[in-house]
Order: C-alpha cells, then structure tokens, then sequence
C-alpha cells in the first residue's frame, strides 16, 4: 500500500506564534515547509498593503499549492503548511487537500490569548521592523474578529497548545 505524507497545519490568532512553531516542526518532522508569506512576498512584492489584497492574492494562490502540496504528500514527504487555518473555511481547505489523496493530517490549534498574542506581535515589530506597517494592534483586532476555534465537528485531527507551555 503506498505511504503518503502528513499534512501539518496551524490555527491561531495573529502573534500566536504559528510560523515559529511551523519551522521548528518542519526541522523535527523533516517535513517540506511552505509557507504563505514567503509565496506571496515572492509572487506578489509590493502588491499586499492591505487586508483585502492579502485575502485577494491568497486565494490566487491557493489553486496551485493545493496541488503542489498534494503531489509531495503523495510521494511520502511530510508537509508543514505555515498558512492560517482559522476559519472553518480555511481549515476545510485544508482537510480536502489531504481527504482527496488520502493522506493523513494534523491540525495544532495555538490557543494563547489576546494579551499574549499583541504582546508577541510587539517583540515581533521590534525584530522585524520591515513588518510594522501590519504588525499593529488595529490590524490584529480587525483579522481577530474573523477567528473561529477549531470544533471536533470539522473532523479534524486537532492537537491543542494552550500559552502556559
């Protein structure tokens, strides 16, 4: 019977901490990380400066990395996905691509709290000052209001780490 990857993906307010833990999974897993804002800085420079162009150039990308990640998860490769997954939609998104090749997959849900998670997107614009125009508490409370928790309804395989680990 062929061995497909695992497909590894992460849900968590913005500043949870989901693109740190995707590269130190990665390395773990030694698993294939692809990552959104890499892709979109890539494909897209100097064309994301607002929340709806972020949305609009997401979606144009989502086509062609389904596909790609599906073609490496069918060879056996692991694959550790550092886009959002925190909508229903989103997540749905991501257990159709690993449902249709029968690949298995793993949600974790970054479950920190607001105070933890502007706190870490401060440290985060110090050390990253080129993010600071995005990187605000205004635009964390604007993407905040779209986050839905992960539900067992989704049928999800969701492993949860809450901020006091």
């Amino acid at each position: 019977m062929k061995q497909f990857g695992k497909l590894y993906f992460f849900c968590g307010k913005m500043g949870a901490g989901k693109s740190t833990k995707s590269k130190q999974l990665s390395i773990e897993k030694h698993a294939v990380l692809i990552s959104e804002d890499e892709w979109l800085s890539s494909l897209y420079p100097n064309q994301i400066a607002t929340f709806e162009d972020y949305l609009k150039f997401s979606a144009q990308l989502k086509p062609l990395v389904k596909k790609h990640v599906q073609n490496i998860l069918s060879v056996g490769t692991d694959v550790v996905m550092d886009f959002p997954a925190n909508t229903q939609k989103q997540r749905k998104w991501f257990l159709d691509m690993a449902s249709e090749i029968n690949a298995s997959h793993q949600l974790i849900f970054l479950n920190l709290n607001n105070e933890k998670c502007l706190r870490q997107i401060a440290q985060r614009r110090n050390e990253q000052p080129e993010r600071g125009d995005f990187d605000t508490e205004e635009v964390f409370n604007h993407v905040t209001k779209f986050f839905e928790a992960p539900e067992s309804s989704e049928g999800l395989n969701i492993l949860e780490f809450s901020g006091r680990e």
